[in-house]
């Protein structure tokens, strides 16, 4: 005899649950495989292309939807059902097969290369290095990172007292931002800053964020006005009396300051404008303070996010 399924259920396939506790509640969402991450990266912005049912379940796989007094009591009364879903999906834990979770670590992973390999170079030659050589890099930190948990896990077996010159080391060390490989849990784009940081602090291979190249804009008639007290770059910061003279100087001597080599500098009618090489933290302080002294007259436009020389 034929067994026939009931028309009520509805029988789900291709999905991926995305599950977030909350109220001592469990809550999922049923959604397409790959849009999850399209979604949470920007790329996907319409909810009917990554749900396959508009609705909060306490179980997918039972059928079992999130009575209405569970999601207020959770997420608020006030609180609409798509606003939930778009909670669950930013925050949820999403539930893949381990084909799946290997493909998308994979992905990531070379994204996360390629993006470093874009934004690093060589200090001297400011050529960039391969994808290959970036990913031995990463692979070295890694490497070390596993070992220093395993140094910390240890601390404290041991009976050797350690001297205050060590201790000063180690801490120091255990400041520096590590790397212990890619998660899939985080963007390709913030794990890629934290593998450079992690990159530049250990040098494992000799690296420096490439330049930015800018335009810098003044009006001529505040050039030659003092600065008042404003932020300076990180390295004047850590000198003291020829970085306190160059804090007093004119705002083009500051402006100056910030740029490690000038490509051309021009006077256009009642503009100054330069354009050169700037690190890239240094960008963010070059900015504040052409619009403080200049009181928003003066412009900084980014001609080239990161300058490198390619070939050998």
């Amino acid at each position: 005899m034929q067994i026939n399924q009931p028309s009520n259920q509805i029988r789900l396939t291709n999905v991926s649950l995305v599950r977030l506790k909350k109220g001592k509640k469990r809550f999922e969402i049923a959604c397409y495989k790959n849009k999850v991450l399209e979604y949470r990266s920007g790329i996907e912005t319409d909810l009917d292309n990554v749900l396959q049912i508009p609705n909060v379940f306490l179980s997918v796989s039972k059928g079992q939807t999130a009575p209405t007094q569970d999601l207020a009591k959770a997420f608020g009364p006030k609180t609409s059902v798509d606003d939930i879903i778009q909670e669950i999906l930013k925050k949820g834990e999403m539930q893949v097969g381990e084909k799946e979770r290997h493909a998308q670590a994979e992905r990531i992973h070379n994204e996360v290369v390629d993006i470093v390999a874009g934004k690093l170079v060589d200090p001297k030659s400011k050529r960039v290095y391969t994808a290959g050589m970036i990913e031995k890099a990463l692979e070295q930190l890694s490497s070390q990172g596993a070992q220093h948990k395993q140094e910390e896990k240890g601390k404290g077996s041991g009976t050797a007292t350690p001297t205050a010159d060590g201790e000063e080391a180690k801490g120091k060390k255990k400041d520096l931002p590590t790397w212990t490989g890619v998660v899939t849990t985080k963007s390709a784009k913030s794990q890629a800053l934290e593998a450079m940081k992690a990159l530049i602090a250990w040098q494992p291979i000799p690296v420096s964020r490439a330049r930015m190249r800018l335009r810098v804009t003044c009006p001529t008639s505040v050039l030659k006005q003092a600065t008042k007290a404003g932020p300076k770059k990180a390295a004047q910061e850590d000198s003291e009396d020829a970085d306190g003279e160059k804090a007093t100087g004119t705002v083009k001597d500051r402006i100056l300051s910030y740029v490690e080599q000038v490509e051309t500098q021009d006077t256009l009618g009642q503009e100054w404008e330069v354009v050169g090489f700037v690190e890239p933290g240094a960008f963010k302080g070059l900015g504040e303070f052409v619009g403080g002294e200049t009181k928003g007259r003066g412009r900084v436009e980014v001609l080239d996010m990161a300058v490198v020389h390619e070939g050998d």
